[in-house]
């Protein structure tokens, strides 16, 4: 376990060393999401009975936070690697591709949910939260955390440069994340809308998220809970299989 528990310090250390840029920025970042869009549309916008609109907000703000972070820290670190070469320092030592894998999405998901916690204590000072089920919250974050960071390993491994990386993200991950209904109910869709929000995994992780919070949510939280499952098998399997052939690292 050495090589893994050192390429997991590593990992944690270079986005700690820059705690403020890769941490603290997300946080207001969020922040400054949950004010506006608490002001813009709290009058225009449906949610849960019962359940005020910055309160909705909030769980869809943690994860969507958690999510892109987790993401950024694993493409980041590996683009960066290949960019400065010294990638063949992972490369050398005998690490199985699993080590590999589950040390860059490990440091991954501190990230992750470092920067949704942070966003979570912050905002809570504007909203109080509710706790329906702490589990279900805790189960949505991770899961989410290690899809994006197992996401994030694939894109670093797919990308040769820093605007390769930088497409990937602002054409499937943001995207995928703003329409996840962080920001609203997506029964409050049109039915095409509707239907095309059921293919987007995010938005199952989003709303079994929230449902931790308030109890209430737009699909089944086990329904939730086995699409995102298997989703993350989906993008591990996907990820190991890229680290076993050595695809864009090795060849």
């Amino acid at each position: 376990m050495t090589g893994f528990l050192t390429l997991l310090r590593k990992e944690v250390l270079r986005f700690w060393k820059v705690v403020v840029q890769t941490v603290a920025a997300p946080v207001l970042t969020a922040v400054l999401y949950l004010l506006v869009f608490s002001q813009a549309l709290s009058a225009h916008v449906q949610v849960f009975p019962g359940v005020d609109y910055i309160s909705f907000l909030i769980p869809g703000l943690v994860m969507m936070s958690v999510l892109q972070n987790a993401f950024a820290n694993a493409s980041s670190s590996l683009v960066q690697s290949k960019v400065t070469g010294n990638l063949v320092f992972v490369l050398l030592p005998p690490l199985s591709p699993l080590e590999i894998f589950g040390a860059y999405v490990l440091a991954a998901v501190v990230r992750g949910l470092l920067v949704g916690l942070g966003v979570f204590l912050v905002t809570a000072l504007i909203a109080p939260p509710l706790f329906h089920a702490p589990l279900w919250i805790l189960a949505f974050g991770l899961l989410g955390a290690a899809i994006l960071g197992t996401m994030g390993l694939i894109g670093g491994i797919w990308a040769e440069k820093f605007d390769q990386i930088a497409m990937f993200q602002n054409f499937l991950i943001m995207p995928a994340t703003f329409l996840a209904g962080v920001f609203y109910s997506v029964h409050s869709l049109p039915p095409f809308w509707l239907a095309v929000s059921h293919l987007n995994p995010f938005f199952y992780m989003v709303d079994g998220f929230r449902y931790g919070f308030f109890g209430q949510s737009d699909v089944p939280p086990l329904t939730s809970l086995l699409i995102v499952s298997l989703t993350l098998i989906g993008v591990a399997a996907i990820a190991l299989r890229m680290l076993h052939t050595g695809w864009r690292m090795r060849h």
